[in-house]
């Protein structure tokens, strides 16, 4: 599997696209793939390659690997927007778990991101 999914990142090295350019690409793919909102990742990661001048079909198929992944983080962002705001749990308020979950997106991968691109 791992072969699979490295195989077409590693094909566009053999296209002209700079180590650089796909390292960005995927850090950028995976930190805005994570991001606890649906749908939004896929726009992210759109306006990050077109900012950027990075190769899009690059940047959105490893968003679309860390799907699993925003699935996965999305309780632990909840939890941790909770206990960054002091919490207390109560009926459930969709908008509210959001916006705990979006904080603590930024609180943890915005930097790991930042770290990651430089």
């Amino acid at each position: 599997m791992f072969h699979t999914c490295v195989q077409p990142l590693l094909a566009l090295s053999g296209q002209g696209m700079a180590p650089e350019s796909i390292a960005l690409s995927v850090a950028l793919g995976l930190v805005l793939g994570v991001f606890p909102v649906f749908g939004c990742p896929t726009i992210f990661c759109a306006l990050a390659a077109l900012a950027l001048g990075l190769n899009l079909p690059a940047i959105q198929a490893v968003n679309y690997l860390a799907y699993p992944l925003q699935f996965i983080l999305l309780v632990p962002f909840i939890r941790l927007g909770g206990w960054l705001f002091r919490f207390t749990p109560g009926p459930p308020n969709v908008l509210m778990a959001s916006l705990h979950a979006i904080v603590a997106w930024f609180c943890v991968c915005a930097p790991t991101g930042c770290c990651c691109t430089c």
